[in-house]
């Protein structure tokens, strides 16, 4: 008996444990709504044909104001750590706000990121400086943009327009820092997969056919 007790502690535990955390305890989680049905994004100029907007998109928003190239690092951070493992999966957008003067910086940007990195998951607008604050300033949240209508954070936007994040208090997130590199592969990676996994699990239960 005592010798079946040290198998199982030894071999059989430690793959039970393992199955549990890999099937996704975010499996019992959602991730929290933090303000519900934020502005929808104006018909401002863009990088496609049609009008960029949030509403029916799993957005990943970013406002890198116009001291854009000082702070390419941002863009570069937030591609290798998130949009690069991700850019494929269905009804996924990431969307640059970004100030009209700015529209040679980002193509010599996405110019430089495009021989490693397919940028089809990437959309840009363009709007005045004072455009984009207003904007923002229609979230409500602590959250402010510098005198360059830019921050360094990026913010998750589920396909209900919902601005989603951490609300406990000791660890209350609205947006991450494109910044810090472990922010993005930390925080930032779990909980997009949570959001992702509610997708999924939404697609699965409402449209059990559809292939995600």
């Amino acid at each position: 008996m005592k010798k079946n007790v040290v198998l199982f502690v030894l071999f059989v535990l430690p793959i039970v444990a393992y199955l549990f955390f890999a099937s996704g305890v975010n499996s019992f989680t959602k991730l929290p709504t933090l303000k519900t049905a934020v502005a929808e994004l104006p018909d401002w100029k863009t990088t496609v044909k049609q009008p960029v907007k949030l509403t029916g998109k799993i957005t990943v928003i970013a406002f890198p104001g116009a001291q854009l190239l000082k702070h390419r690092g941002n863009f570069f951070n937030l591609n290798e750590k998130i949009y690069r493992r991700y850019f494929e999966f269905k009804d996924l957008q990431f969307v640059y706000v970004c100030p009209t003067e700015t529209q040679d910086e980002v193509a010599a940007i996405f110019t430089a990121l495009k021989p490693t990195t397919n940028l089809s998951g990437y959309k840009t607008v363009f709007a005045s400086q004072e455009e984009i604050k207003r904007y923002f300033e229609s979230y409500g949240i602590t959250e402010k943009l510098d005198s360059y209508a830019g921050t360094d954070k990026v913010f998750l936007i589920d396909k209900d327009r919902n601005l989603r994040g951490r609300k406990d208090d000791d660890e209350y997130k609205e947006g991450y820092s494109t910044f810090y590199p472990s922010e993005l592969s930390n925080e930032m990676l779990d909980d997009f997969k949570i959001l992702i996994y509610e997708y999924r699990a939404a697609l699965k239960k409402n449209l059990p056919k559809r292939q995600i």
